[in-house]
């Protein structure tokens, strides 16, 4: 499920010194730092003939980036698969060692769903 995206709140200061209004957003330099990814390892079977597939989603890579990380975890696990739509998949289920060598990578990846 995605989240809904705000704008940032505008917040009208008055100012000691002599001039117009100042209008800043109320994020600051800290809060507009990038939030480590959510690296989600899931399972699904919808749509492949009830043969399931671990799914990994929330990289921030590009296209190339995902692939080659893509074939790496193939090779891991043995198992074939590919990158659809910004998501990896591989075939079969391969959870628990896909988030231990994507930890290992350093992204900070949890299991999803049941």
């Amino acid at each position: 499920m995605k989240r809904r995206q705000t704008a940032p709140r505008l917040v009208l200061r008055h100012t000691t010194q002599s001039g117009p209004l100042e209008r800043t957003a109320r994020q600051s330099a800290a809060r507009a730092a990038p939030q480590p990814a959510r690296v989600r390892v899931g399972r699904e079977v919808a749509g492949r003939s009830g043969k399931g597939v671990s799914v990994i989603s929330g990289l921030p890579l590009e296209e190339a980036q995902l692939a080659e990380l893509a074939t790496r975890l193939k090779k891991l696990c043995g198992a074939g698969g590919g990158v659809r739509e910004g998501v990896i998949e591989i075939q079969g289920e391969h959870r628990d060692r896909l988030v231990a060598e994507l930890s290992k990578l350093g992204y900070q990846a949890r299991r999803s769903g049941g």
